[in-house]
């Protein structure tokens, strides 16, 4: 009791001189300040409350269109390593980290990739994504460890996303990552994101304060999820998982999916439900392999040779045709 009391006592005193660092910190970040247009939202009714949200969230746009050339930097790199064998990795806290969740469990069934390829590492783990547990996010060492327990390596790439842009958590992670030789991306809010100096590129929409100062989870996290939703999605079209604008390597692993599937061998071949049905289920339900032996009147193997040689490219396989 009493070593627990001298451990608390110090813990206590670090706090209290850290906290006026953080407070001096925070003071100089965008998404931390108060937001002029903003000042008299508590006076407005409820319909002049969210017209005061919605006319800064037409912000977002403009500030990622902005930096569109350096989304398209971080597609080729992410697209280069997938190709090499590599993961892409998203690690942050709160509700960064839940943007990164968000989005790395939808290209499963989007797209027909394995689990472990697009990953999102949240501090705290699963249970922080339905309860806050915002302390662990001052742990750099816990994010270094997160990468090493899925065996990170230099082959990967880091996402690291903190709409402040110094989560110590996140921070932790890239410092890993670059020691070992691989390439990070910070994903931030802040045009002085502590993280961007740890990142090989760097994605900074600067969406300015909020409409209610320091809730990140709105402009900033929508942000957020707008660049991750980019950088995954043209990964996946520039890895063949798209036929025009269609997503035929879609898995089909619910009614809904089923029929999804179905409609897209239909539109893209003519054939009529039975026949578009027959085939998806003669082809283990991969949609493209499915469009390939309509058109082609081919078998499924050879079917599944063909995209292969293709690499997995529907509309390349279909002209070499």
């Amino acid at each position: 009791m009493v070593q627990f009391g001298w451990r608390n006592k110090r813990l206590n005193s670090v706090m209290k001189e850290t906290t006026s660092d953080l407070i001096n910190t925070l003071t100089g970040l965008v998404s931390e300040s108060q937001n002029p247009a903003t000042l008299d939202i508590d006076l407005l009714d409820s319909l002049g409350v969210v017209t005061r949200i919605n006319d800064q969230d037409q912000q977002v746009a403009d500030a990622i269109q902005a930096i569109l050339p350096e989304i398209a930097e971080a597609v080729d790199v992410i697209v280069d390593a997938v190709k090499d064998g590599g993961r892409l990795v998203y690690i942050g806290a709160g509700t960064s980290g839940r943007m990164g969740v968000i989005d790395a469990v939808e290209c499963v069934p989007t797209f027909s990739v394995s689990d472990d390829l697009v990953v999102a590492l949240m501090a705290g783990g699963e249970s922080a994504m339905f309860r806050a547990k915002e302390g662990i996010e001052d742990d750099p060492e816990a994010g270094a460890a997160d990468l090493k327990a899925i065996d990170y390596s230099d082959k990967d790439i880091l996402v690291g996303i903190a709409a402040s842009g110094r989560t110590p958590y996140v921070i932790g992670a890239m410092q890993y990552a670059n020691s070992i030789g691989s390439r990070c991306v910070a994903l931030s809010c802040n045009p002085d994101a502590e993280i961007a100096k740890h990142a090989a590129i760097s994605l900074l929409p600067i969406v300015g304060p909020e409409a209610l100062s320091g809730s990140t989870r709105m402009k900033s996290g929508t942000a957020q999820k707008l660049v991750l939703n980019m950088l995954s999605t043209a990964t996946m079209i520039r890895l063949g998982k798209s036929y025009h604008n269609l997503m035929v390597d879609l898995k089909a692993t619910n009614e809904k999916l089923y029929a999804r599937g179905t409609r897209m061998v239909m539109e893209i071949t003519g054939a009529e439900q039975a026949r578009a049905e027959t085939v998806l289920k003669q082809a283990n339900l991969k949609v493209k392999t499915a469009v390939y032996m309509v058109l082609a009147d081919c078998t499924v193997d050879e079917a599944n040779m063909r995209l292969e040689q293709a690499d997995g490219f529907l509309r390349a396989a279909l002209e070499a045709k």
